[in-house]
This record gives C-alpha cells, structure tokens and sequence, in this order.
C-alpha cells in the first residue's frame, strides 16, 4: 500500500452527485459533484474533490474545512460580514460557526480537507 494520495479525478472513479436540500437553496439549480478521496477510518477527516454548477445555498458551517479553489468563481456571503469573491489560485479555510450563502458565480471546483469537529 502506498502512503501516497493522488487528487485525480481520473483514478477516484465516479463522482457522487448531490445538491442542496430545498430549503436551504436560495437561488438557481445548483449540482454538485464530489470525489472523496480520503476518509479516515474515525470518519473525522475527509478529503477530495468537489465540483459545484451556478446557483446559491445557505450553508451552516459545524466543521472545518480547507478550501484550494481550481476552477471558476464563488462569492462566500458569511451573515454580518462583507461578501467574500474566491477564484481559480485562492486557498482559505472555513471555521465551525461560518453562517451565510455560497453562491457560485461560473461551475466552481475545489481540493477539500474537512475535520469534523
């Protein structure tokens, strides 16, 4: 067994489709796609590929998680605070008590390492 992890979504097989629940959904018909790549065996830690169409959801953060965008746009709407833009390059991390709206702008696709907290 290696110890080595490939991102690719080519060796992760095929993607689980998902979408928000309707009543968090706030705009457009967004659909996701998620690679996992790693879950650890306590399931605390997992970590993969995730790909989203247009639209915007509520999102209520309980966990952490590391975000490298590699594709495409989202604004990050947290409740009280200014509106975040996240593009293609940036990397930034989402704590436990994050409240607000993902929107995506143009099909968004992230590396994702989530703790469960």
């Amino acid at each position: 067994m290696s110890f080595l992890l490939s991102f690719d979504p080519a060796t992760l097989g095929e993607p689980e489709g998902t979408a928000p629940l309707a009543e968090r959904l706030v705009a457009g018909n967004p659909r996701h796609l998620t690679w996992n790549a790693e879950t650890l065996p306590d399931g605390a830690l997992f970590a993969g590929i995730w790909e989203s169409s247009p639209g915007a959801w509520r999102v209520d953060y309980e966990e952490w998680e590391f975000c490298s965008i590699l594709e495409g746009v989202s604004i990050l709407h947290e409740d009280g605070e200014a509106p975040v833009t996240v593009k293609a390059g940036d990397t930034f991390a989402l704590r436990p008590g994050f409240k607000g709206v993902w929107e995506v702008v143009e099909t968004t696709r992230k590396h994702y390492v989530i703790r469960l907290i």
